[in-house]
């Protein structure tokens, strides 16, 4: 009977996070050290970005530190949200990986996952996992 329904609401238009050229800078100088200490530089300099967040969080899930992976993506993950937020995003709908403002807040939300689900969190992992998803299928492919 409802095989043939379909959906007559649009879906929300993608949310597109301003360029940080500052804090983008100092990402990528800081990438080549990769180490902590200047990804830390980042953070502190620019809290508001998720991209030196989610950095720290994938170094930490390389040494084998979830606990920590796990504070320093959930603080990405917060601020991108803030951001999105204050831009337009309502809490659902299109967050394009091919956007590279967008990339840190994802990336944010992948490690998150990840960490998730080493400390034994796994609902958490789940629906960071399915909202990554559902932002884009494209990231969830890129960071898997």
């Amino acid at each position: 009977m409802n095989r043939n329904m379909q959906n007559l609401l649009p879906e929300p238009p993608a949310t597109r996070l301003p360029a940080d050229e500052a804090a983008d800078g100092a990402l990528v100088e800081a990438a080549k050290t990769g180490t902590d200490e200047a990804y830390k530089e980042v953070a502190a300099r620019f809290p508001a970005f998720s991209g030196g967040w989610a950095a720290l969080a994938e170094n930490a899930l390389a040494e084998k530190q979830p606990v920590t992976a796990y504070a320093y993506a959930r603080t990405g993950y917060h601020r991108g949200l803030d951001a999105l937020r204050r831009n337009g995003w309502k809490g659902h709908g299109p967050v394009p990986w091919s956007h590279v403002p967008n990339q840190g807040f994802l990336r944010a939300l992948h490690a998150l996952s990840q960490a998730a689900a080493q400390i034994g969190e796994s609902d958490e992992a789940a629906r960071c996992a399915q909202f990554l998803r559902d932002s884009d299928p494209a990231a969830a492919d890129a960071l898997s």
